[in-house]
């Protein structure tokens, strides 16, 4: 039975992650940049390890006004400074539980295409983190590199965005990024699971390997969606499991 990872982005006070916790198989927790703090990364941890989700550090950039999805001009020693000091924050809560990364909004974008700040990111992480699977978009240069350090690596696709003819997502900033319309998302990532394309906004046909489903948590229907998105895939023959319960399943 072909299986797929449900991940999504909690933590982030958006308040449906109760709900959300008893849906996917990953928490991707925020840990006090772009959002959240000791206390909620505290209670993510707990709520995660009671529901057996596996526990994932969600950096992004430290800048809360606009959620951490505006990009900014840095430097490979900054993103490398501001992703570790993210992950030790959320160790010293999860320990041994921790178990991927995934890197949020403006920060996932540019490490995603950039590799004058992947690369060095994904050299430090195997040297000082290299038990943590990279949640990547798939295709990316940042998936690339953190293979070639010999990281293991998901291959992340997305419910609720659209896909440019390159592989990359559409910007939020552009008209389209994102699918509104629940059967289009899920019509999307069947068909991303099921036959490994994905059509971009040109019309294009996209490769893509998909391992995990990035859900976003912080959606006033996040709740519906998910069930809607899981009862979609079991019907049609995925079976939802964490990644790290599937070795050796690599974009």
């Amino acid at each position: 039975m072909r299986t797929i990872d449900l991940n999504c982005d909690l933590g982030e006070g958006a308040g449906h992650d109760t709900e959300l916790m008893s849906l996917v198989t990953s928490a991707n927790i925020a840990c006090g940049a772009h959002a959240g703090n000791r206390e909620t990364m505290i209670a993510a941890v707990a709520l995660a390890t009671a529901s057996r989700v596996a526990v994932g550090a969600h950096p992004g950039f430290p800048d809360r006004e606009n959620f951490g999805r505006v990009e900014r001009v840095t430097t490979p020693a900054e993103v490398t400074r501001i992703v570790l000091t993210q992950i030790e924050a959320l160790a010293e809560i999860a320990g041994p539980a921790l178990g991927h990364l995934k890197l949020h909004g403006a920060l996932y974008n540019q490490v995603a295409r950039d590799a004058s700040l992947a690369g060095p990111l994904a050299q430090e992480l195997a040297r000082t983190w290299p038990r943590l699977v990279v949640f990547a978009l798939a295709g990316s240069v940042l998936a690339a590199v953190a293979r070639a350090q010999g990281l293991r690596v998901a291959g992340e696709v997305f419910a609720d965005r659209t896909y440019r003819s390159d592989g990359a997502l559409t910007p939020r900033s552009q008209p389209g990024a994102m699918i509104t319309d629940p059967e289009v998302a899920v019509a999307q990532v069947l068909r991303m699971v099921q036959e490994g394309r994905v059509r971009a906004t040109g019309g294009t046909e996209v490769p893509v390997r998909a391992d995990t489903i990035c859900i976003h948590g912080d959606g006033a229907h996040a709740v519906t969606f998910a069930r809607q998105l899981k009862a979609a895939l079991k019907q049609a023959g995925v079976r939802c499991t964490s990644f790290s319960a599937a070795p050796g399943t690599t974009s």
